[in-house]
């Protein structure tokens, strides 16, 4: 997450583009070893039990987007980034699209959620703890299940859109490390975690190797000169990278 507020810095003072060419965007592809909770930049952290993970070894992390605590074992995460003046919801829609098409790659058809939910009424609630439990429009539903959870933040023209791609199950473990949480508040979250998520496994058994190389052939495929990898090694040399936090 640090690494992603670094990449953001650098979009805004420019020294990605003069490294890597203007109008350039990137992809960046990566797990979680630990395991971690993460937060919404606006959340209360009160809200997790840190004693139970800091026992089971899971770290907690803040987002530099909003939403909900989400848990992330087993999972492909990406991040997006741009200098655009395009609307947040064009580049949801068009980050999610990319998704999409690799996950058609993979013998997984999914689409999008059509329709928007209340967020702030919604996160009177306290149900409302976990990200997953509700989707919003652009994000990717299999069944109307999400399998796809994003967020954005925007700095200036500078965006930056992330997201989860459970591949198995574990992330519905998150009751777990919720704090203060009535039994019967912890069953309704792990009902609606089952009935409302999705995740890889249950539809392809193409793992993270698998997916990532087709998110990146869908995203060059829209760039005439095609996508370049990058290592951490180029990034972390732009100018200033080390000093942005």
């Amino acid at each position: 997450m640090e690494f992603d507020i670094r990449l953001m810095r650098a979009f805004a003072d420019g020294s990605f583009q003069r490294a890597f060419g203007e109008g350039s965007c990137l992809w960046r592809f990566y797990a979680w070893s630990p395991s971690a909770v993460s937060l919404g930049r606006n959340q209360n952290p009160a809200e997790i039990d840190r004693e139970r993970c800091r026992a089971e070894g899971v770290d907690v992390v803040v987002r530099p987007t909003g939403g909900r605590a989400v848990f992330h074992a087993d999972e492909l995460t990406y991040s997006f980034f741009a200098t655009t003046t395009l609307p947040n919801e064009v580049i949801y829609q068009m980050v999610h699209e990319t998704i999409a098409r690799a996950l058609s790659r993979v013998g997984v058809e999914a689409e999008f959620c059509r329709s928007q939910p209340d967020f702030r009424a919604r996160y009177a609630s306290a149900e409302s703890i976990p990200c997953f439990t509700a989707s919003a429009r652009y994000e990717l539903q299999i069944d109307g299940r999400k399998i796809v959870g994003s967020a954005q933040r925007r700095n200036g023209n500078v965006i930056l859109q992330h997201g989860s791609l459970p591949l198995s199950d574990r992330h519905r473990q998150i009751s777990r490390y919720i704090a203060s949480g009535s039994s019967e508040l912890l069953d309704q979250i792990d009902a609606d975690m089952a009935r409302k998520t999705a995740s890889l496994d249950e539809f392809s058994s193409a793992c993270y190797a698998d997916l990532v190389p087709q998110i990146i052939t869908e995203a060059g495929a829209s760039i005439a000169e095609g996508a370049r990898i990058l290592t951490p090694g180029e990034i972390e040399r732009l100018d200033g990278f080390q000093q942005s936090l």
